[in-house]
């Protein structure tokens, strides 16, 4: 069974949909116990990341999700979702993330001509290794974005793929049990 995390930022109807779609069955939960006994867990996300991890920490959901990925079960960050797993974000001042992966969330930078936030489709292009979620997706598939950050690991071995949008960004990251996107 595939755990939504329901921390109160999430398009999480959009989600669920999706799973159901694939006929892939799919439950939203607020509860910390649930999320840690989540066989498959998915942290979906929509909004500022001071708010997403405030609200994380207030409903003590935290160590639920940081125990999920530490323990090797499957685990997907969506949008927001991936931005929180980083140690520090810069949207709106400085705010400690989850700490999961090493590295940071910037904002994407500003350039003559160039829209920010990022809207629209875009494309992917792998970056250094082909992650599982993605051996069915032909190269430079389109993904639609909705961003006005990007995240920036110290690792480069969880880069994924990567996508351009003024400048080159990480778009989505992999590693064992860890996916996650900004699409």
């Amino acid at each position: 069974m595939i755990t939504i995390v329901d921390y109160g930022m999430g398009n999480l109807r959009s989600v669920q949909k999706a799973f159901e779609r694939l006929q892939i069955s799919a439950e939203i939960s607020q509860s910390p116990t649930e999320i840690g006994q989540a066989e498959k867990l998915v942290l979906p996300g929509v909004g500022a990341f001071r708010d997403a991890i405030s609200e994380l920490k207030t409903k003590q959901m935290v160590a639920p999700v940081c125990d999920h990925i530490a323990a090797g079960k499957p685990f997907l960050g969506i949008c927001l979702g991936l931005q929180l797993l980083f140690d520090v974000s810069y949207e709106d001042g400085e705010w400690e993330g989850l700490g999961v992966v090493p590295g940071e969330v910037k904002r994407l930078e500003d350039q003559p001509g160039l829209k920010i936030p990022h809207m629209g489709w875009n494309q992917i292009h792998l970056a250094n290794h082909m992650p599982m979620v993605l051996k069915d997706i032909p190269p430079g598939s389109h993904f639609y974005f909705v961003h006005s950050y990007h995240v920036v690991p110290k690792d480069v071995n969880y880069v994924a793929t990567r996508t351009t949008h003024g400048e080159s960004f990480v778009s989505m990251i992999a590693k064992d049990n860890l996916f996650a996107t900004q699409f």
